[in-house]
């Protein structure tokens, strides 16, 4: 399994490799700027020598990037649909400066325009993305939503209907959030529930397209709408349905991030990792 957490970047981004590896991570997820603040200093070449040095001397195999809380790309507003635009372009031009494969990215919502207008107001951003930008090195992830208020994402029949919009679907994948879907109401905790689910999944979007996790238990219910991360194991969902990803073939090689409550120490996050890496079962 690539296990990992999402990490700090106070001080500067290069720091994230130390605090990555020190928590033990295989992987790691960051912010490359305020994620509640649309504008950030551009990257100065000091920067980029500093991440490039401290990547090579680290055993992280593998790197996301998650953009800001603010952009929504199925804003029905077009003025705010536009600043939402430019600023994923710069999101996405920052991944290209840091060499980072996947940049992780809630759908939006759509603000009462309906799921249909805002699945296509977000497949229309990102082709007019696309069609500016020779092939991209930097693969978007769509994350799976917990459905709170009119956010998109929550049904993986939404990432089916994206797909099909898309000119370049195969610039884009799938960031599975194991919090968010059992909140929108897919049973993962147990075999039968997690089997419907994957093959559910696998039926509207393909398993190819899964290229990453966010690995959070729910301090809510299942069904609940209600995106609230808890430990692993401490929550609604408890240790099985990550008993059952920890086993699951299918995703051996794909990076899996914690995203779970911590401290300023990093602590919690080196009980959690432990407590995915005992769910593995050895034969």
């Amino acid at each position: 399994m690539i296990l990992g957490v999402h990490i700090s970047v106070s001080g500067g981004l290069y720091h994230a490799f130390e605090r990555a590896t020190r928590v033990g991570c295989q992987t790691m997820q960051i912010f490359t700027k305020n994620e509640r603040q649309w504008k950030a200093k551009a990257l100065t070449e000091a920067e980029l020598t500093a991440w490039r040095e401290q990547r090579v001397a680290s055993s992280i195999s593998s790197i996301l990037t998650h953009d800001s809380y603010l952009i929504n790309l199925a804003n029905p507003t077009d003025e705010a649909w536009e600043k939402s635009i430019d600023a994923f372009k710069d999101e996405i031009e920052r991944n290209a400066l840091l060499d980072i494969p996947y940049l992780v990215t809630h759908a939006g919502a759509h603000l009462g325009s309906g799921e249909v207008a805002g699945l296509t107001r977000i497949a229309t951003a990102i082709n007019r993305i696309h069609q500016e930008r020779d092939r991209p090195g930097t693969t978007i992830l769509f994350e799976t939503t917990a459905g709170q208020g009119t956010s998109l994402g929550y049904k993986f029949e939404h990432w089916g209907r994206l797909l099909e919009q898309l000119e370049h679907p195969e610039w884009v994948g799938i960031c599975f959030d194991t919090c968010h879907v059992f909140a929108s109401g897919y049973d993962l905790t147990t075999e039968e529930g997690y089997q419907a689910a994957m093959s559910e999944f696998d039926h509207y979007i393909g398993l190819a397209k899964l290229k990453a996790f966010h690995l959070n238990d729910s301090m809510k219910g299942l069904g609940s709408r209600v995106d609230r991360h808890e430990a692993i194991g401490k929550g609604a969902m408890g240790l099985e349905p990550f008993r059952f990803l920890m086993n699951d073939a299918h995703f051996f090689e794909i990076p899996m991030v914690l995203e779970t409550p911590k401290g300023p120490e990093g602590a919690e996050d080196l009980e959690n990792l432990a407590t995915l890496r005992s769910l593995v079962i050895t034969t």
